[in-house]
């Protein structure tokens, strides 16, 4: 996906096996982060920045989304450990990362494997991708979200 596109109308099921549909956001922008692991350091700082910043980020019209390949049960300790206000997508097939293109080989130690690339996309009210942020600083990412 790509700046201009589209995104699907319906995105998933969150960490309540609930499915994740645009139309849940009706009139709302979305930003629709993607990120490899639940309780990693860089995962944890990435999530507890957008709590941070999430009444800010409401203010200016924006719902947080996020998205990784943990199962719905580790979605949700990782919301209860970490008082998460927003929903998170078990992509447990990795079926909306490869829609997204963020599902792709990495390399660590020279040994190369597949994993999520750390990438939020930024959806406006009628579901179109306005913009993507490929460099994610995982301290500041609410900061990155609201200066973009």
């Amino acid at each position: 996906m790509k700046v201009g596109d589209k995104v699907p109308v319906l995105l998933g099921r969150d960490q309540d096996g609930k499915e994740v549909r645009l139309s849940d956001y009706e009139g709302r922008k979305i930003a629709l982060y993607f990120y490899p692991k639940d309780n990693t350091g860089g995962c944890t700082a990435e999530a507890c920045s957008l709590r941070d910043g999430y009444h800010e980020l409401r203010k200016t019209g924006y719902e947080i989304i996020g998205v990784s390949k943990d199962s719905a049960e580790s979605h949700k300790g990782f919301i209860e450990k970490n008082s998460l206000p927003f929903r998170l997508i078990a992509d447990t097939d990795n079926k909306l990362q490869e829609l997204f293109g963020v599902w792709a080989e990495k390399s660590m130690y020279g040994r190369k494997y597949m994993g999520t690339l750390r990438q939020t996309f930024l959806i406006d009210e009628n579901g179109i991708i306005e913009k993507i942020i490929e460099k994610v600083d995982t301290k500041n990412h609410a900061t990155q979200i609201l200066n973009r």
